[in-house]
Formats: structure tokens, C-alpha cells, sequence
């Protein structure tokens, strides 16, 4: 879906595990930003496929959306299952990265 253009990718961690390594086409925005409020930094009306290191944090953003009614999805497994399945893991410099 985040592919296609259907869905954003949403990645909530941290900044620190985002720099060390996140899928290429993630938007961050961390899960206490999202709990403070902050505002999705993608175009309105789009699914939102959140994910974490591991699927905890971003089923909570999921929870967080829906209440504010956006549709979302939470990446079950989270970045784990992402590398695990052999997706790609960048850095913002295009290198390869590595979940933490």
C-alpha cells in the first residue's frame, strides 16, 4: 500500500533508532510528538501503516489516530519482522541500517 501511494508509511520511534535504521519510504514522527498532538506530516485522507521496533509503540499511535479519526494500521512484528522478512533498512544517507 505505502508503495502504491494508497498508505503512508508512519515510523514512531525514536530519533536515535529512526537515524540508526528505518524503511525507505517511513515518515518519523515519534509516538510522544503523536501523543503531544503533533500533526501527521502527510497528506490528509491517506491510511497510515504505523511502525515501531517491535509493534508496541505503534499500535498505541494506531490507537491514537483512529480517535482522531484517521485510518490505521499497525506493521504487526514492527522493524524486527520488516528486516526479518529481508525489506530494506536504510539510513538517511541510503547505507544500509540496522534496527535497535
Amino acid at each position: 500500500m505505502a508503495a502504491s501511494g494508497e498508505a503512508v508509511l508512519l515510523d514512531v520511534r525514536e530519533r536515535e533508532e529512526f537515524a540508526a535504521g528505518h524503511a525507505p519510504a517511513a515518515v518519523w514522527l515519534p509516538l510522544i510528538a503523536l501523543a503531544a498532538g503533533a500533526e501527521l506530516p502527510t497528506p490528509a485522507g491517506r491510511t497510515v501503516l504505523a511502525i515501531c521496533r517491535s509493534g508496541n509503540r505503534s499500535q498505541r499511535a494506531v490507537d491514537l489516530l483512529a480517535a482522531r479519526g484517521v485510518t490505521a494500521v499497525n506493521v504487526a512484528g514492527g522493524m524486527y519482522a520488516w528486516a526479518g522478512a529481508g525489506l530494506p533498512v536504510v539510513t538517511a544517507e541510503g547505507r544500509d541500517g540496522q534496527v535497535i
